[in-house]
């Protein structure tokens, strides 16, 4: 709906979720903290509306997106679980997991957010705001993370301002999002669990509720099953050199643990004290402000990050950030 220079800063009140679910009934574009990321939303109902979201990120229309409803019963008039996503829910929601299935008939969801696919996306988020607005919006908020297509996700809402000022109507303004990572995505094969994209459910808690958990194959960037598959995404303009051990002359550094800077100007760490869960939530921001730093050029050197844990995730969103553009 927003096509000038105006974007509406709302605060996380009453007064704001009011404001932002007038927008939304409009048709309008308004970005929200859900506790992974900000995302955009827009009623999942109305084709036009979600068009917005395309339209303001720079989308491919093939990217599907994700659902957001606010509890397991809405989600359930949405899709058709097996026995195991209806566990998943039952162990994860409200909280950072997406779970994919066949979208029911009738579900009277916009097909552009299924992208074509049979299946669609669905999430009943933890954060109490990104609740509150869903409850008081009354229906499905489609909302991919609020950034450019592609790049860097956004954490706070400056980062959203940053982006897409002009470009959507609004953005309620919540604060720092606690994981800081996108949701994990599970879909299904034959009734057994699969993943699609590791996210701030770790596969260690998926396996613990509902046993073995099985990796998807490759995934063809011309037509995913689910939102964050593309081979190229979360990426800063800076190129990134992942696994580095220090930073070679006029790299910046993103280092993990306890080891310095080595002499890098330009230095940030996602945790000096080794916390997986610090440095998901440091990582989106960090990336941001060192590319902002090197000015959307050069390189940033990268430590490596164990892959146990919510290191799976930020691995995985490090990889697409430096897969070739």
């Amino acid at each position: 709906m927003s096509d000038g220079p105006n974007t509406i800063r709302m605060g996380a009140t009453d007064r704001g979720i009011r404001a932002a679910v007038a927008l939304l009934r409009r048709g309008g574009t308004v970005a929200f903290p859900t506790e992974t990321v900000y995302g955009l939303g827009a009623d999942a109902r109305v084709e036009r509306a979600v068009a917005g979201i395309y339209r303001a990120k720079g989308r491919p229309a093939r990217n599907p997106l994700i659902v957001h409803v606010a509890d397991a019963a809405a989600a359930d008039a949405l899709i058709d679980l097996p026995e195991a996503g209806r566990a998943a829910g039952a162990a994860f929601w409200p909280g950072p997991l997406t779970l994919v299935a066949p979208v029911r008939d009738g579900a009277g969801i916009a097909p552009i957010c299924r992208a074509g696919a049979p299946t669609l996306a669905v999430r009943v988020p933890a954060a109490p705001l990104a609740l509150d607005l869903l409850r008081a919006f009354g229906g499905p908020l489609a909302a991919p993370s609020a950034n450019v297509s592609g790049k860097v996700s956004p954490t706070s809402a400056d980062h959203v301002m940053e982006e897409l000022t002009g470009r959507i109507d609004g953005v309620i303004d919540g604060g720092d999002c606690a994981v800081g990572l996108e949701s994990t995505i599970l879909g299904f094969e034959d009734g057994r669990p699969v993943l699609l994209r590791p996210g701030g459910v770790t596969v260690e808690a998926l396996e613990a509720a509902l046993g073995p958990v099985a990796a998807a194959g490759i995934v063809e960037d011309a037509a995913p099953s689910a939102p964050g598959q593309m081979t190229s995404h979360y990426a800063p303009g800076a190129a990134l050199r992942l696994g580095a051990e220090a930073p070679r002359l006029g790299e910046a550094w993103l280092g993990f643990g306890p080891d310095p800077a080595r002499g890098s100007a330009i230095a940030r760490n996602l945790s000096p004290d080794g916390s997986l869960e610090e440095a998901a939530f440091n990582l989106f921001a960090h990336l941001r402000l060192l590319d902002d730093l090197l000015g959307g050029r050069g390189t940033i050197a990268v430590a490596a990050i164990p892959a146990r844990g919510l290191g799976r995730a930020i691995n995985d969103r490090l990889a697409r950030a430096a897969a070739p553009r």
